[in-house]
């Protein structure tokens, strides 16, 4: 075979199998498979470059070459959205376009995703274009850094022009994940997307998980679509990731789920008496969604509608966008302490008159660093502006007013406030270089105590501060030399019973398996995946890895899928360091596990291929990661967030809006007693098979 005719075979299979993957969510190949063949198109590319094109399924690994970003104007309308507040007003303005068009219509009510928007231009079936919103009338054109993204398709099925609307977003988990490695942090997943989007080099904006979904289609030849719902079917076709998640409402439910059904999409039907609770339902759910929205979008579905409504200059008139309102306040900054963590780092903390936003009281509020109070120009006695991003942290937006006394922007003390150790500059932080520092020992005991750690009960943060206070825990190895009988007794709060638990509770603890034991010791970027990795590619002893870091064998972790050279470097920074060498050693003395017991699983496999999701309380699953263990352990997989991937949601006493969701997309709901049913064992089984769960891996 002529390598022309190689290249051409090549890249078709590898566009389906991209298709397949980041768009219909059902590989075809293995990943080793894929990257064979991946492989073999960059190395045929690399040495005869002339048979590289620009639709290339290569062009998704970016390129090193700088970029600017030229503007570009666009050739369909790219307006913003008329705005509501309400469902009321949703349904006032319904009711309004039914009465101007005196026949019932239907509607589209699509999510409002929180990131980047964008439009992707198609000429002859192949991507020309990828061009950011801009003003509406030009935007720039960030071609390199969209083919990067492998949900979109570089070439289509066909030799259609035309434009397609899209928002770029960034997944929360990838973002949480990412914003730890980011100096100062990013304050959101859209903005860390835009930024991505608009990175000089590709390739950097390749090494971040962007996703799109796409909503709108104008092509450019005329074509007989009849409504919204036909556009997201095309566009679907052609290979367009669109959102599953719409609502779709006419004048009666069965004709809704009739066309729903008809179009082969999934979505929630409809008569317009559901819309209330529907938009209720994606309001208290969104929480859930494992990307942001901002709100929804509510569309009239008829296409000739539509183009009579026709547009204002700043909004379609066949749209309009309801508002989830970020809770918002207003209040005034009347401190500014600092916080010493277990690492040393100093973190600035603002402590506001106490008020109410998005349903709870805040009164403390973190400013991360220095950077971050210089660009807020904060002072004490400020009147501020906070919110709650994504409803769960509070953050200060901005200064609404200076304060009358005359402060100046607030800046970062010269010394430790617990040791009065001059404090040092890393990056964008300060530390404290004290490692006996007391509130870092605290830090670093709490951290080691804690659920997801060595979980050692009866001994909280209100014990570990009594022997801090007493002079005789100083680290954590000091937790398995202490004589507590001696040091409590007569010791208010702890009476003999108290005294014995905790005595218990420490000698239990050092049967905690070695994965836990290093997750605990606290080294930055070595959580439990990171651990995880680690251990399932053979590395299952300290040992093993104290000579690693001793010989700085890079290239044995650089191999591991998922591990980067920046969680490398954190993890022999830490494995070296003399203070953490003592500490491990120690540890070993007192009889931890050092070494990880690879037990046999027998447990037969019958949730392979299953994908669960928990939430709420159980009377046999006790915190409820245990009930995930026993999935895990079956072959199943455990996730965060409801979606339409997920084939079991377990449900608790007290779970949250995660069961909306759930029976919004038709995932399957599962209680206690059937799940432990499912398991295959009785009552007194599952809580028996709990306590051995302690020590199995993961």
């Amino acid at each position: 075979m002529e390598l022309k005719e190689r290249v051409a075979e090549l890249s078709d299979l590898l566009r389906r199998y991209q298709k397949a993957y980041y768009v219909d969510s059902r590989p075809l190949v293995s990943d080793l498979e894929y990257d064979k063949l991946f492989d073999e198109l960059v190395r045929i590319e690399n040495e005869h470059p002339e048979l590289k094109s620009p639709d290339s399924p290569t062009a998704r690994v970016g390129s090193d070459l700088t970029s600017d970003f030229p503007e570009v104007e666009h050739t369909i309308p790219v307006l913003s959205l008329d705005k509501a507040y309400s469902a009321q007003e949703i349904l006032s303005w319904i009711v309004r376009a039914e009465k101007r068009m005196g026949e019932d219509l239907s509607f589209v009510i699509e999510e409002k995703i929180d990131g980047c928007s964008m439009v992707l231009y198609y000429e002859d079936g192949r991507l020309a274009r990828g061009v950011t919103r801009g003003n509406g009338v030009v935007g720039n054109d960030v071609t390199g850094n969209i083919k990067t993204i492998p949900s979109i398709p570089l070439k289509l099925d066909g030799s259609e022009s035309l434009a397609v609307r899209g928002e770029v977003y960034l997944p929360k988990e990838a973002f949480e994940r990412i914003n730890q490695t980011m100096d100062p942090p990013y304050a959101n997943p859209r903005n860390l997307a835009s930024g991505s989007i608009r990175r000089i080099h590709s390739s950097e904006t390749a090494k971040i998980p962007l996703d799109i979904f796409c909503y709108e289609g104008f092509w450019e030849a005329e074509r007989p679509f009849d409504d919204h719902i036909q556009i997201l079917e095309e566009l679907k076709r052609l290979g367009f990731r669109t959102n599953p998640h719409i609502g779709y409402f006419c004048k009666t439910k069965e004709e809704a789920r009739r066309r729903l059904q008809k179009a082969g999409l999934e979505g929630v039907p409809g008569s317009f008496s559901d819309i209330p609770a529907y938009i209720e339902m994606k309001t208290k759910g969104r929480k859930d969604l494992p990307y942001e929205i901002d709100g929804l979008v509510v569309k009239i579905n008829e296409i000739s509608v539509r183009e009579l409504f026709g547009y204002t200059g700043h909004h379609p008139r066949w749209a309009i966008a309801y508002k989830f309102e970020a809770p918002q306040a207003e209040t005034v900054v009347e401190g500014i302490d600092v916080q010493v963590g277990r690492t040393g780092r100093i973190t600035p903390v603002a402590r506001v008159k106490a008020t109410e936003v998005g349903g709870s009281t805040v009164s403390n509020i973190t400013l991360h660093n220095q950077d971050y109070v210089n660009q807020l120009e904060l002072a004490v006695g400020d009147t501020v502006e906070i919110s709650k991003r994504g409803d769960v942290i509070p953050a200060v937006e901005r200064v609404i007013e200076k304060n009358e006394a005359g402060n100046p922007t607030w800046e970062m003390p010269k010394e430790c406030p617990c040791c009065h150790t001059p404090l040092v500059v890393r990056g964008a932080h300060h530390f404290c270089p004290n490692p006996l520092c007391p509130d870092q020992i605290r830090g670093r005991v709490e951290f080691f105590l804690g659920k997801d750690q060595m979980d050692i009960e009866s001994f909280g943060p209100e014990t570990a501060g009594v022997l801090i206070d007493k002079g005789v825990l100083k680290d954590i190895q000091d937790i398995y030399t202490i004589d507590y009988a001696r040091t409590l007794s007569g010791t208010p709060g702890f009476g003999e019973k108290k005294i014995v638990s905790i005595v218990k509770a420490v000698e239990e603890s050092k049967r905690q398996p070695f994965h836990r034991v290093l997750v605990s010791l606290g080294i930055p970027e070595i959580g439990k995946k990171a651990v995880e990795l680690l251990v399932k590619d053979g590395l299952v002893s300290m040992d093993q890895l104290l000579e690693l870091a001793s010989k700085h064998d890079v290239d044995r972790l650089i191999g591991i899928k998922q591990m980067g050279p920046k969680t490398v470097k954190s993890l022999f920074d830490g494995l070296n360091d003399p203070a953490n060498r003592v500490r491990i050693e120690a540890l070993r003395a007192a009889g931890l596990q050092m070494e990880e017991r690879m037990e046999r699983n027998d447990v037969p496999q019958t949730m392979a291929g299953q994908v669960w999701c928990v939430t709420g309380s159980f009377v046999h699953f006790n915190p409820r990661s245990k009930a995930m263990e026993e999935v895990e352990k079956r072959g199943g997989r455990s996730v965060g967030s409801v979606s339409r991937k997920t084939t079991y949601l377990l449900v608790g006493t007290g779970g949250g809006s995660k069961e909306a969701v759930a029976r919004s997309l038709g995932v399957k709901i599962v209680h206690e007693d059937e799940f432990i049913a499912m398991l295959g064992m009785g009552d007194e089984k599952a809580a028996g098979d709990q306590e051995k769960a302690q020590g199995t891996l993961f």
